[in-house]
């Protein structure tokens, strides 16, 4: 969803959508190869699931070569976009670290059962969000929840440019985790299809 929505303003306003939304902007390397054979299956693996608690998150960002600064900063990135029923229903029926009044909100689109793909947004006050006990997602909310990230999510509440500080420098690091080297990938010379 992110990406679409990253498509769509680059489209509309031919800017980046970090600029739109008023964020930093970073140098990205020169002749990184893209591959010839993406799939959602490597996706699905890599990324952590929306229920993940603080200490797999760390872990899953850590196998990455990625530190729990990381991790908090590309979090961020819930600040745009959507999510489904499917996805945050466990958490707005069943959890204590909640708001009541965000749950109540949420549980008027997202019923126990049925409406799988009934749609809520993510905030862009995300970080102030989860002091407030509002991540939409368990994985959110864990940064959050009496633990080791709490300190840096209630900086980021109050400080959003040393959020997009640390943002610029963790979109560096994130693209610098394995790269395709030789054959194993091409430089696309049409960013939106393999070259033959």
């Amino acid at each position: 969803m992110i990406l679409q929505i990253a498509r769509l303003a680059h489209l509309v306003e031919r800017k980046p959508l970090n600029l739109v939304l008023g964020g930093p902007t970073w140098k990205v390397r020169l002749g990184r190869r893209d591959s010839t054979t993406a799939g959602l299956d490597l996706e699905n693996t890599s990324l952590p699931p929306a229920s993940m608690d603080l200490p797999a998150l760390i872990n899953n960002f850590k196998k990455q070569g990625l530190n729990k600064r990381d991790l908090i900063a590309l979090s961020g990135c819930h600040t745009v976009g959507f999510s489904q029923c499917l996805i945050f229903r466990n958490r707005i029926h069943n959890a204590t670290n909640i708001d009541p009044a965000f749950a109540k909100h949420r549980r008027a689109t997202c019923p126990l059962t049925g409406g799988n793909a009934n749609h809520a947004p993510f905030d862009t006050a995300y970080f102030k969000d989860l002091v407030k006990q509002r991540g939409l997602l368990a994985s959110d909310q864990a940064l959050s929840n009496g633990g080791s990230t709490d300190k840096l999510v209630k900086t980021y509440s109050l400080n959003p440019n040393a959020f997009w500080v640390d943002f610029g420098n963790s979109m560096i690091r994130m693209g610098n985790i394995k790269p395709l080297t030789g054959k194993q990938a091409e430089i696309r010379v049409n960013c939106r299809k393999v070259n033959y």
